[in-house]
């Protein structure tokens, strides 16, 4: 186990005070995620703001699901996969999308497998990714924008990941529930 501290808004330091409020309104708590990432105030804000200009892509629920989800199980994110169920079920993403991406089985469109495939390739290859894996995506109906927007996804994934990841963050009362493991 790790040392990392939980952070509210009192032990935070000062910089990172009015970010853990924010995520207090934001989520009617402070995510463990959030609490270790207010040690270092940058980090935190810097999450935040891709959180928000992740869900201001153009992707809808499920592919904003689909991307986030493919990533957390790649990653085997033992924090990240079960929040993110908690979150696409508010979203409204359906259970047959939510279990495959968790359970690493077909998606119910070729679309979304696509964009699985797509957001593997590129977490997998680091961004070094073929034409074929491109064509496919674009002949799945993905653009230029859809590209990058999986680059942003990714970019804050690798945060909350590798910060989970190092800091053995617990896993929240409210996703306890969703609980996971990569198959082996």
């Amino acid at each position: 186990m790790t040392d990392f501290t939980l952070h509210d808004i009192e032990s935070a330091p000062e910089q990172s005070k009015p970010l853990l409020e924010n995520s207090q309104k934001a989520f009617g708590m402070i995510p463990g995620l959030h609490a270790v990432m207010a040690e270092a105030p940058g980090v935190l804000d810097g999450y935040q703001k891709l959180h928000q200009l992740v869900l201001d892509t153009s992707f809808d629920n499920d592919e904003t699901t689909v991307v986030w989800q493919s990533i957390n199980v790649e990653h085997a994110c033992h924090y990240c996969v079960p929040a993110h169920t908690g979150i696409a079920k508010n979203m409204k993403v359906s259970d047959d999308i939510i279990n495959a991406l968790r359970d690493e089985t077909p998606l119910p469109s070729d679309k979304l497998e696509a964009l699985r495939t797509f957001t593997l390739a590129v977490t997998r290859k680091r961004g070094n990714v073929s034409s074929e894996d491109l064509d496919a995506f674009y002949q799945a109906g993905y653009s230029y924008r859809q590209v990058l927007e999986v680059i942003l996804v990714l970019s804050q994934k690798v945060m909350s990941n590798y910060i989970n990841h190092i800091a053995e963050t617990p896993v929240d009362e409210p996703f306890q529930k969703f609980a996971w493991k990569k198959a082996e």
